[in-house]
């Protein structure tokens, strides 16, 4: 799958915004399997970016107020902002594995599913300790 912003230089190469080679001009094509685990596996973090985002929404419109002030509103602030980063951050890292597979190279790490598991570990402590909070007043 080509770069969705390419340039065609005056010698015929197509080269990204970031003036790197585009995709289709870079090594060989792989086994076309892997290039669609690797979407479908973009298109998974994406589908969270979603639910992270539908679960802040439902935090700050859905819940009753906590009896810690702002707890509501970090938890859903919190969740929102996973989302969005998880959003942003889920085409460079489709884009730089789909690279490396097209050149041989070992695939990149991908830090998101940890930052991912304690963000939201840290958000359900701090709904947890709002809930104790609310329910004890």
């Amino acid at each position: 799958m080509p770069s969705l912003d390419v340039r065609t230089r005056p010698n015929g190469q197509a080269r990204t915004r970031r003036g790197r080679p585009a995709l289709s001009e870079v090594g060989t094509e792989p086994d076309y399997r892997f290039s669609l685990a690797n979407e479908r596996t973009f298109l998974a973090w994406n589908r969270t970016a979603l639910a992270l985002l539908a679960a802040g929404l439902a935090v700050a419109n859905l819940l009753p107020r906590f009896g810690f002030p702002h707890t509501r509103l970090i938890v859903s602030l919190a969740l929102i902002g996973l989302g969005a980063w998880l959003a942003f951050l889920s085409y460079p890292a489709w884009e730089a594995k789909e690279r490396a597979m097209r050149e041989g190279r070992p695939l990149p790490s991908f830090r998101a599913p940890r930052v991912v598991a304690i963000g939201v570990g840290l958000v359900s402590v701090l709904a947890a300790v709002g809930v104790i909070i609310h329910r004890g007043t």
